[in-house]
């Protein structure tokens, strides 16, 4: 099987109300690095991929045909309590503040599409 450079083997797709904005989100919060875009004849959003870490999410504007579809992520940070910030300034909301677990310090948040982010990064 090969697999194109920058992709793994699964990846989420996402659709979303105002992707664009999801695309700030991305990058504003994890540091996001765009690697693709195309737009429709209105100038929407059909298709996009962010790269976070070197793992990729693709994710487009809803549709007459294609309506919103969202997903729980988990991400690995840096610093869970600097990225939970981030996330809250950026409009999210709060699921569970972070907190010391078994597999590293965790936290939950709840972006403005409706996709769940878990938020871990080591414990020091």
């Amino acid at each position: 099987m090969q697999i194109p450079p920058n992709y793994q083997t699964v990846m989420p797709y996402l659709i979303l109300e105002n992707a664009e904005d999801f695309f700030v989100f991305t990058q504003s919060v994890f540091g996001a690095a765009e690697q693709m875009r195309s737009l429709d004849d209105n100038g929407r959003l059909m298709h996009c991929e962010v790269n976070i870490g070197g793992s990729t999410i693709m994710f487009a504007n809803t549709t007459d045909v294609f309506s919103v579809q969202t997903a729980g992520l988990y991400i690995n940070v840096a610093n869970a309590d600097e990225t939970y910030n981030k996330a809250l300034q950026a409009g999210a909301t709060s699921i569970m503040e972070p907190s010391n677990q078994s597999y590293g310090r965790s936290g939950g948040i709840k972006d403005a599409f409706g996709n769940t982010w878990w938020l871990v990064s080591a414990l020091n």
